[in-house]
């Protein structure tokens, strides 16, 4: 437990910031490195292992790839999956359809505030999400 009565466990904090950043694998010159100094993909795994630090059962994850490089973005694809693995519900909002169609089980797509969509994910198409996306409810999918 890193805070205690509202004091700060500076040890504990240290330790598990430092094992955050191994297993994040997040490029850092030191732990005192402000965050705003880091590349965007270093920003966004900082972001994630303060909530990972909570311990969530379900983490929500709005566009948590958007403006990062390809590799960034597909470590942060593997620690998504590691964590579903792990038991941890994700939800997960994006606007990119393969990241929507690599990374989800089930897919709900909204059309002007609304489910026009509603699937499981096998052997489902770009088309077919964008149809929804579009406004062409198929809720029966």
């Amino acid at each position: 437990m890193m805070c205690r009565y509202g004091i700060i466990n500076r040890i504990e904090e240290f330790y598990r910031s430092n094992q955050y950043i191994e297993s994040l694998q997040i490029r850092t010159p030191s732990l005192e490195t402000p965050v705003s100094h880091l590349s965007g993909g270093n920003q966004q795994k900082v972001v994630l292992g303060k909530w990972l630090m909570t311990e969530p059962k379900i983490l929500f994850l709005d566009e948590p790839t958007r403006g990062i490089d390809v590799g960034a973005k597909a470590e942060i694809h593997k620690l998504i999956a590691q964590l579903a693995r792990q038991g941890v519900a994700i939800v997960m909002v994006s606007s990119e359809l393969p990241e929507v169609l690599g990374m989800s089980d089930r897919i709900l797509v909204l059309h002007q505030g609304k489910i026009t969509g509603t699937f499981i994910n096998e052997n489902l198409t770009q088309a077919e999400i964008l149809r929804c996306a579009a406004g062409n409810a198929n809720l029966d999918a």
